[in-house]
């Protein structure tokens, strides 16, 4: 049977739309944009005690080690149980700081039966140095029950500094290779054919291959859950941010269909104002998955060690730098008077009017969604340039 999720339903629009009516036909739009916010991603993040699971789940999630809902952090293992950390802006997507292989409670032999394996779609077995017997154990266990899992090698950036300052001809590409190779080649012998490792970190996701981690997990996750993956994903490069953009641009014609819809019903006002809502709904969300809201700005500024007003500043958009409320969308329509005018007023022209509010419901909101998309985008690649210490001209 095929993933209700891997396919785009307008035949079952249509055809609901034809059996039931137009209010139908909306509620079953709304039905499939709730599903695709509500696709369930569970992470399993392991590793022996100390190898810093939990500072990655909190990089993964946007959030700083010292946040209130950080997962905790320390030189010893502190984790006695699996844990669940959801998304603060995607609750579907949950990583699981799980307890440390080879600790007295928990071997490698009953190490997955205890975590409940079943419920997670990959895990993430993440080393400080080399990948040690208890870690190939575990891989070797996921791969015997057919699960996905991916080698992290974190502490990344604390190699290269004591490398450098215990080196005369210090090189960082070099000494990348050497960590990679060794790696790898320690998974050989433990009977590894052709692993791959990614070199991460925490602190600096934007640094070595965490960008090459992402996509091999967007590239072998089922269709349904790669673009859950992409819209919680942290801004860790250009490229990410117009992932995310392509993706919520597939959306912005369902919405567009449900305003046609919802305009189809003869009562003056209500089209119109039910697009408002929309609009104001569905652009605060482009903010929070940019990274560009209050919240995030704030949460950046502290792990970037950049003043918050800097940030803001290098956005144009009035729609990232202000609260985005009925008077702000109503703002941003303001260049489509005709068509807010010939859809009000169409619901009142018998034969002629509905067809007509429908037609303009329908490209007033999709340029609406575009142009406000476009703009924070734009402004999202501003702030990430900006906190990095690039330019920030897009």
């Amino acid at each position: 049977m095929a993933n209700p999720f891997d396919y785009e339903p307008i035949e079952e629009i249509k055809e609901e739309l034809l059996t039931n009516g137009h209010a139908s036909a909306a509620a079953k739009i709304q039905e499939y944009l709730d599903q695709q916010d509500n696709i369930p991603l569970n992470i399993g993040i392991t590793g022996e005690s100390g190898s810093g699971k939990s500072t990655f789940v909190n990089a993964f999630r946007g959030i700083d080690n010292r946040d209130e809902r950080a997962a905790p952090t320390g030189p010893v293992e502190t984790t006695s149980e699996a844990t669940p950390y959801p998304h603060p802006n995607y609750p579907n997507v949950t990583l699981w700081d799980l307890p440390g292989i080879g600790t007295p409670n928990f071997s490698a032999s009953n190490y997955l039966e205890h975590v409940e394996f079943e419920k997670f779609d990959f895990f993430i077995i993440i080393s400080a140095d080399r990948f040690r017997e208890n870690d190939v154990k575990l891989a070797q266990e996921i791969q015997r029950m057919q699960k996905k899992f991916y080698f992290v090698r974190s502490k990344i950036d604390h190699n290269l500094r004591d490398e450098e300052d215990s080196q005369r001809d210090f090189n960082a590409e070099r000494t990348l290779k050497q960590i990679r190779d060794n790696c790898i080649q320690g998974l050989e012998k433990q009977g590894f054919k052709s692993p791959q490792v990614f070199l991460v970190s925490s602190r600096h996701l934007h640094l070595y291959d965490f960008h090459l981690l992402e996509e091999t997990l967007e590239r072998e996750l089922p269709a349904h859950k790669k673009n859950t993956l992409l819209l919680a994903m942290p801004n860790i490069s250009h490229g990410i941010i117009s992932k995310k953009k392509e993706a919520l641009q597939a959306e912005i014609k369902y919405h567009a269909l449900k305003s046609v819809l919802i305009a189809a019903a003869p009562v003056p006002e209500l089209s119109f104002a039910t697009d408002i809502a929309m609009l104001v709904a569905t652009i605060n969300e482009y903010k929070v998955t940019f990274e560009i809201d209050s919240e995030s700005l704030q949460s950046l500024a502290r792990s970037a060690r950049v003043p918050v007003d800097d940030l803001r500043a290098v956005m144009t958009s009035q729609l990232a730098a202000n609260e985005v409320n009925t008077d702000a969308v109503k703002t941003l329509c303001a260049d489509d008077t005709a068509l807010t005018v010939a859809r009000g007023a169409s619901t009142y022209i018998p034969l002629f009017g509905i067809p007509a509010a429908m037609i303009a419901s329908f490209i007033s909101t999709y340029k609406a969604l575009y142009t406000s998309l476009d703009m924070l985008a734009e402004d999202a690649q501003r702030v990430f340039a900006k906190a990095l210490g690039l330019d920030t001209s897009v």
